[in-house]
């Protein structure tokens, strides 16, 4: 038996799940690749009409389900005004701040296919030039997308093929240091679904009979709410969302262990479902922290608001400076990644 986890295997996937572009509503390629990938390991799945994957382990109990969840979509933008000084306005997709956003590349994906490259920057930018450079807000107002094309008016940008509704992604910058850092964007949630993959494979491989039917789902639109409220079976007794650890003043999260959340936005998760995972993680040595995330919500905390009857909780990596410049470390991927592999082969909760 190999060893598991293989943390080097899980980085190198999550470098290339995150270098693939997919704000929310825009995740075709990215779906595509999980899906090859689940495919090549003879893992059944279904696609739903939002255009997320669901993948089905078969277990000894059919007649009650687990599901678990991570997303694949991203923080990104949305053409919002072709100018006429040649440049775009943008429309924000998910939540974050401009601020986060100045000096990115970008890709500009059109309706008909083509991808253009380009620059976020202040309209204000040059300091020889605008003497507010440093003080002027970073604003929808004042922020505009450089496309790197010989094209100074509006005419010019459109025969380009550019028009109002086109995607923009963000250049993840992804790099994995020599002491056990990644950092990219959009290691949210792209580091939760390397680690779902990599599970599902280890116990392909392994041959492991899991005591219920184990539902994967692949969700395509938690950054704008609704990624996984939908497609859980009936039969489905616990929900739990995999997804970033939030890191900041008053948290407890690290990148260096899994992190349990007790509550964030939406209110408490599941008080039986997170004495069982503190008690998996104690009897496993796998290194947790219970936190809090005000500002936050998950798929899991979307199924409960669409009305199903499940039992929900959320872990995940912890994750510096979320929704920016994201970093996490191996060690964090480690302890989720097993605590995941104790977590789907152990009772459901009855308390």
């Amino acid at each position: 038996m190999s060893t598991y986890p293989n943390v080097a295997e899980t980085k190198e996937l999550i470098k290339q799940l995150v270098s693939i572009p997919s704000p929310s509503g825009n995740t075709i390629k990215v779906i595509e690749f999980v899906e090859n990938y689940l495919q090549n390991l003879n893992v059944n799945t279904t696609r739903n009409r939002k255009g997320g994957l669901i993948a089905t382990l078969p277990g000894a109990n059919t007649k009650e389900h687990r599901m678990l969840t991570a997303h694949v979509d991203t923080l990104g933008a949305m053409v919002k005004e072709v100018k006429s000084n040649g440049r775009l306005k943008l429309d924000l997709i998910g939540g974050f701040r401009y601020n986060s956003i100045e000096g990115e590349y970008c890709e500009i994906h059109t309706a008909k296919g083509a991808i253009l490259t380009g620059t976020i920057l202040m309209h204000q930018t040059s300091v020889h030039v605008y003497r507010d450079a440093g003080d002027a807000k970073r604003n929808q107002t004042n922020m505009e997308v450089r496309i790197d094309a010989k094209a100074e008016n509006e005419e010019e940008i459109r025969a380009l093929g550019i028009e109002v509704g086109d995607f923009v992604s963000f250049d993840p910058r992804v790099q994995i240091t020599d002491n056990g850092y990644i950092k990219s964007r959009h290691l949210d949630d792209k580091a939760s679904v390397g680690i779902l993959l990599q599970l599902i494979k280890r116990v392909k491989e392994d041959g492991i009979m899991l005591p219920y039917t184990t539902h994967f789902l692949i969700s395509n639109n938690e950054e704008i709410g609704y990624g996984g409220n939908s497609n859980i079976t009936p039969e489905t007794v616990e929900y739990l969302a995999v997804d970033m650890g939030a890191m900041g003043d008053g948290q407890s999260t690290d990148e260096y262990t899994v992190s349990i959340c007790v509550k964030d936005g939406s209110g408490p998760y599941h008080l039986g479902l997170r004495k069982h995972l503190v008690e998996l993680a104690e009897a496993n040595n796998i290194g947790y922290k219970l936190d809090i995330y005000p500002y936050y919500s998950s798929d899991a905390s979307a199924a409960i608001h669409a009305g199903h009857d499940i039992i929900h909780g959320l872990i995940g990596p912890g994750i510096d400076s979320s929704h920016a410049f994201e970093r996490t470390h191996e060690e964090s991927l480690n302890h989720t990644e097993k605590l995941l592999y104790h977590y789907i082969q152990s009772n459901i909760v009855t308390y």
